[in-house]
């Protein structure tokens, strides 16, 4: 019976988020074919959601879309994983050192009110217009929180479990990699989320400067030609794309936070 209404919650979860992306471009597409008949402003700045397919369609026909978004995913899947690896490993370290916290956090609060995206000239000056730049500024921009979502994870613990998992004879190593870093994996993976969506808008930033591919490159070059169905294209692609990896992040988070339905019981024996 509990399973049956579970079931039932989710569909009607999944129905509503459906209807409400529909409902967007519904009423996207209301607002363009009205805009086209009164024209309260030019109508080329608003393309209807149909004028975006059709240029979808086009740039699918001609095989650019492919390796554009490809571009795109490459430097996100690349920048993100080195991000939070590095993240969540020197939050680790920072979390269980004292000394190394009171060398590293001075800088990070120096260096962490700065925008990301101040940094991508210094980048490209560094490492060139090549991919390594834009990798670099991506992993940069998902790090930084990263590692404030870890170490407060990891600090956050409550010491009764810690306590007690000691009280059952487990060892330094057995107590922080089956209840410390265990109970720190939600805040870890709240980072993660955080981190994605600052992973897409260092994406956006890093190909609207020296880049020749990928979606911010079609926003940069719609912009010069004035393409404005392209310009909206790309912006669409990135907020699906950015969808997509949120939904796997989801179902990543869902694997390896199974305990959690289990109870605190099961994190400590698993």
């Amino acid at each position: 019976m509990f399973d049956v209404k579970k079931s039932n919650k989710l569909k009607k979860s999944r129905f509503v988020q459906v209807f409400s992306l529909i409902l967007f471009f519904a009423i996207w597409q209301v607002i363009s074919m009205l805009n086209q008949n009164f024209e309260w402003f030019n109508p080329l700045f608003l393309p209807s959601p149909i004028e975006v397919c059709k240029t979808t369609i086009g740039y699918i026909q001609d095989g650019t879309l492919f390796s554009q978004l490809l571009a795109s995913i490459i430097r996100v899947l690349f920048g993100f994983i080195l991000g939070t690896v590095v993240g969540i490993l020197l939050g680790i370290l920072m979390s269980r050192s004292k000394l190394l916290n009171d060398l590293i956090n001075p800088v990070l609060n120096l260096i962490g009110p700065i925008p990301v995206y101040a940094f991508l000239p210094i980048f490209i000056i560094w490492f060139g217009i090549g991919e390594i730049s834009k990798i670099s500024l991506i992993a940069y921009a998902t790090f930084l929180p990263q590692l404030t979502y870890t170490i407060d994870g990891i600090r956050n613990v409550n010491h009764t479990w810690i306590r007690s998992a000691m009280s059952l004879g487990a060892n330094e190593h057995q107590i922080f990699r089956r209840v410390i870093l265990k109970a720190a994996l939600p805040s870890i993976f709240v980072g993660m989320r955080v981190s994605l969506a600052l992973t897409f808008s260092a994406l956006v930033v890093a190909e609207m400067m020296g880049a020749n591919t990928g979606l911010g490159f079609i926003i940069v070059n719609a912009r010069n030609w004035f393409k404005m169905s392209d310009m909206f294209m790309s912006i669409t692609l990135i907020g699906l794309l950015y969808t997509a990896f949120n939904y796997i992040l989801m179902a990543f988070e869902k694997v390896f936070l199974k305990w959690k339905k289990d109870g605190l019981q099961s994190a400590i024996e698993r």
